[in-house]
Order: structure tokens, then sequence, then C-alpha cells
């Protein structure tokens, strides 16, 4: 395991030095912060609410709020608690080379939460809504996929806490999506 641990390293410092440039800076910090993608939130229960109601659509908020709920506890919980993986603005083997764009945070590093989120959201909305915006899972997707790799890039997760927190997420998601798809529309 140690080569993975090198190759997580290794990443993490291209990710995070080597490839950092002042168009990120500015942007990146920002895809972490939970209020800057309310529009986006707001935009999707609209469209559900103008797609099928009231009834679908608050089903729809609920069971994709539980979705989401679910990945944050397993990831936070769960995972973090029992692996107790330092962050690498924590970690003191590296923290001196770490360029850190946000503040750190005193939790544990693996899986990412903020990846697990998003990708259960991605997975969730993009399967919950593929009949009708077939294409939107990919960009869906692609959006989770660049908040995990802000993670990264501002100093706060390694490369694997972001993957495992992606694929935790998604799994999650599209068993949310599931459910929903099961029960909430045939009622």
């Amino acid at each position: 395991m140690g080569w993975l641990e090198n190759l997580d390293f290794a990443i993490f410092h291209l990710i995070n030095s080597r490839w950092s440039n002042p168009l990120f800076d500015l942007i990146l910090p920002l895809f972490r912060e939970k209020w800057f993608w309310a529009p986006l939130y707001l935009f999707i229960l609209a469209f559900v609410w103008m797609q099928w109601g009231a009834r679908r659509a608050l089903w729809f908020a609920i069971v994709g709020a539980l979705t989401v709920g679910a990945a944050d506890f397993t990831s936070s919980a769960i995972i973090k608690k029992n692996v107790q993986r330092l962050r690498p603005c924590n970690d003191a083997e590296i923290r001196e080379s770490v360029i850190l764009r946000v503040s750190c945070g005193s939790g544990y590093s693996f899986t990412s939460s903020h990846a697990a989120n998003h990708f259960a959201f991605a997975a969730f909305v993009g399967t919950g809504l593929r009949r009708r915006l077939p294409s939107l899972r990919r960009w869906l997707l692609l959006w989770a996929a660049l908040v995990a790799y802000a993670q990264v890039y501002v100093g706060v997760h390694y490369p694997l806490d972001v993957l495992a927190g992606a694929l935790l997420g998604a799994l999650i998601g599209y068993a949310g999506a599931f459910v929903f798809l099961r029960r909430a529309l045939h009622q």
C-alpha cells in the first residue's frame, strides 16, 4: 500500500501546487461553498415542480435530501471516524509544502464529504430526471468532479479521499434515485 500512498501524495502535489494558477485560486475555493450552488438547487427544484407538480416535487426534495444526508452521514460519521486519515494541511509530514487556499478544518480527510455529497446529488438528480433531461446526468457528474477536484486544489483532501467520496456518493445517489423512481413516481 506504500506505493498507493506515494502516488496519492504525488498527485496531490501536482494538483495543489504545480497545476495552480490565479484563475483557479479565485474560482475553485467558491466551488466548495454550499451557498454558491443554491441557484442550481433552486433551479432543479423549480424544474421538477413545473414538470411533476408540487406533490412529486416535494417527494423529490425529501428523497434527495435524505440521499445527500445518507452520503454525508456515511462519510463523516462512519468512515472518517474509523479511518482517521489526517488532512494534507494537518499532516506534519507534508503540511509545509501544502498551498492552503481555505481554512484547513480539524476533521479527518478520508472520505471527502464534499465529494460524497455532491456525487450523491448528481447521481440522484441525473438519474431521477434522466427521462426529462437525458444529458443532465453527464453534466452533473462533471460538476461534482469539479467540486471534488477543488477539494484537492485548495489543500484539504488527497485525491484518494475525493475518489472514495465520489464512489460512495454516486452509489448512494443511484440508490436514492432508484427509491424515488420506484416509490414516489408511482403514487
